[in-house]
């Protein structure tokens, strides 16, 4: 069974379909409930957001990833997000409308051109928005497209975006475990709390510039514990079985002992061929292996 951040109708779901099939998936309110679900082993895995192109990282799983057990990510998915509003049958014109944040942020052009004068409302999830139209809370909301196939609503408009090329990533994660095997095009994923002192964040960046590695994403978040304290989320390109990102990773543990690993799987797109770089280190490896064992000078 794969858990996802539902109700039924979200843009997850639609992602939650790349990994299990729909009899196999099981709706949770919220990130942390899905993951603490998994954690828990009440399911095999849980399919969650961790970032948009448009809104940035989502905070909700940033913070569940780090609470508790670990999970590790095994696998990625990502979705071009185009929205459809959805009313209840026959209503009148929407006087409130209502979805995610992350939603509503990305149609607020069109809401303004379109239905100027609305009362705009956060729920917490897109599917969630349109159970409350139906229920009569609201007059509209900004949902996946595959909510109308859940809800007994009408479609007001589809195909709405302000950004036309918005993308969300979806990761899915398990218990720790065996990890996926190399592709050559992978990503890694790692947590880590830097020490609060000057130059702190610039040695973990040199760690991976000195070994060639592209950083992808970095982002922050506070630990929630003293004032000034946060935690740096960072995305990478590689593997950890590969000798440079794992000495890489190894490097950002010695300068953070608070480090967690989020995982290594397979990029949704392909990305730059790192043949050669790979070739060097596993070169340079080989001559130090040479160097200690006296057969090199």
């Amino acid at each position: 069974m794969l858990a996802y951040f539902g109700p039924q109708g979200t843009f997850t779901e639609q992602a939650a379909r790349a990994f299990a099939d729909a009899r196999d998936l099981t709706p949770f309110d919220t990130v942390p409930a899905a993951l603490a679900a998994t954690r828990r082993g009440e399911v095999d895995a849980a399919c969650v957001p961790v970032e948009n192109s448009v809104e940035g990282a989502v905070p909700a799983t940033m913070d569940a990833l780090t609470e508790g057990e670990p999970l590790v990510a095994v696998a990625e998915t990502v979705l071009d997000i185009r929205f459809s509003i959805l009313v209840r049958p026959g209503a009148a014109e929407p006087k409130t409308i209502a979805s995610h944040p992350h939603a509503l942020a990305q149609v607020r052009h069109w809401v303004a051109e379109h239905l100027p004068s609305v009362d705009v409302v956060a729920t917490t999830s897109t599917a969630a928005a349109a159970r409350a139209v139906l229920a009569g809370e609201y007059d509209a909301a900004v949902s996946a497209p595959v909510a109308v196939h859940h809800y007994p609503l009408e479609v007001l408009a589809t195909d709405v975006a302000d950004v036309r090329d918005a993308k969300t990533r979806f990761l899915l994660l398990r218990r720790p475990g065996p990890l996926p095997e190399p592709t050559g095009h992978d990503r890694t994923s790692v947590v880590v709390t830097a020490t609060d002192r000057v130059g702190a964040l610039s040695e973990l960046l040199a760690e991976l510039a000195l070994r060639r590695i592209n950083l992808t994403r970095i982002e922050s978040r506070p630990t929630k514990g003293a004032l000034g304290e946060y935690r740096f989320y960072i995305d990478l390109d590689g593997h950890v079985a590969e000798p440079r990102v794992g000495d890489a990773l190894a490097a950002l543990r010695r300068h953070c002992p608070d480090t967690r690993f989020l995982g290594s799987y397979p990029k949704a797109s392909g990305g730059g061929d790192r043949a050669r770089v790979d070739d060097d280190f596993a070169a340079a490896a080989e001559w130090l292996a040479e160097v200690r064992g006296g057969r090199r000078a």
